[in-house]
């Protein structure tokens, strides 16, 4: 299957670069590219595509416009957004991201050092294309039903891992939990740390909940969301004057830092038999040896469906790892959390 891609940006040098990255794999083609978003959304009605690339700042119609136009006429079309590192940047590109956009990639900064730059596009650029656009399925795994056991201990805290399609899952999540919500959540989102500034303030906007980026060690509260940022795992310790939650930047974990299963595996270690692990949209497998370590403790974990899914790479590990209590569409997810919690509460006093 050759995967059709556009490239949009208005410097004819990006993009020519990025259409030779993607040249370079004989089941990639790039068959449009445009200088803005205007003629983007002419040739979309000129060329099947399957998947667009789209430049955060651009002149005529910006990425943020063109996004919303084309998510009314074509609701279902992959789009990778490209942006620079820039704080202003990265919050027009968390913008894009709870709006629709699947993924999004820092452009190689002045094409300096052009192999260099060539090589770090094709490794990070090419299996976003190709998880966004996956061959038909021949063969499914088979969805778990939700018979949990009878609880034995309340749910003290949420661990949540997530990629791909993260921002616009979490929006939907968050947005969707009580204000009084009696517990902690502790999220990893693989991101840099400039992006992960903007998503905490994204967030915040999206809840009653108090969301903060952890940058120094701070005293675990309840009803509170805790965000790993940028290039440091996130941990969650015991100490004699209670839990405290803090970072480091010990060695990547499955190539990731912040990685989900470092965060569940203190958090198993922390609240054992109480802690909710949930794992949503993402490429690759992070997650799936921190929710041994959750089962292993006797906690809990549910993970996102296929179908509301970016990429069904996270969670899918998961469930073929056989650790899924539950596989729950990304709508009735804050509902599942919300459900767990009162059980066990309801459990507890009775």
């Amino acid at each position: 299957m050759i995967i059709r891609v556009m490239v949009v940006d208005d410097s004819v040098v990006v993009r020519r670069f990025i259409s030779e990255v993607i040249a370079s794999d004989p089941q990639l083609e790039v068959v449009a590219t445009a200088a803005n978003g205007k003629l983007a959304l002419q040739r979309l009605n000129q060329v099947e595509v399957d998947l667009v690339t789209l430049d955060v700042d651009m002149p005529e119609l910006d990425g943020i416009a063109t996004l919303r136009e084309l998510r009314k006429r074509r609701p279902g079309l992959p789009v990778l957004m490209f942006s620079s590192a820039t704080s202003r940047a990265a919050a027009t590109t968390i913008e894009a991201l709870t709006l629709g956009a699947n993924d999004y990639l820092t452009k190689p900064e002045g094409l300096a050092g052009l192999e260099a730059a060539r090589a770090r596009l094709k490794q990070e650029l090419i299996p976003k294309i190709k998880a966004l656009c996956p061959a038909p399925r021949t063969a499914t795994i088979p969805i778990l039903l939700d018979l949990p056991a009878p609880l034995t201990a309340p749910v003290t805290a949420v661990a949540i891992g997530v990629s791909t399609g993260g921002p616009s899952a979490l929006h939907t999540i968050l947005s969707a939990l009580p204000a009084a919500l009696p517990v902690p959540i502790f999220i990893v989102q693989h991101m840099p740390a400039t992006f992960t500034a903007q998503l905490a303030i994204r967030l915040q906007q999206a809840t009653a909940l108090a969301v903060s980026e952890v940058q120094v060690p701070a005293r675990v509260e309840p009803g509170r969301i805790y965000l790993a940022p940028g290039d440091f795992h996130l941990v969650v310790d015991k100490s004699p004057g209670g839990l405290t939650v803090r970072t480091n930047q010990d060695p990547p974990e499955g190539s990731c830092r912040p990685a989900a299963d470092v965060l569940f595996r203190s958090v198993a270690t922390a609240y054992g038999a109480g802690c909710l692990g949930v794992v949503l949209t993402g490429m690759g497998a992070d997650g799936v040896r921190g929710c041994e370590a959750i089962k292993h403790h006797g906690g809990s974990v549910i993970v996102q469906d296929r179908a509301s899914s970016v990429v069904w790479g996270m969670p899918g590990a998961v469930v073929k790892a056989r650790l899924a209590d539950a596989i729950v569409p990304l709508d009735r997810i804050a509902f599942e959390i919300t459900r767990r919690i009162r059980a066990s509460t309801r459990a507890r006093v009775a």
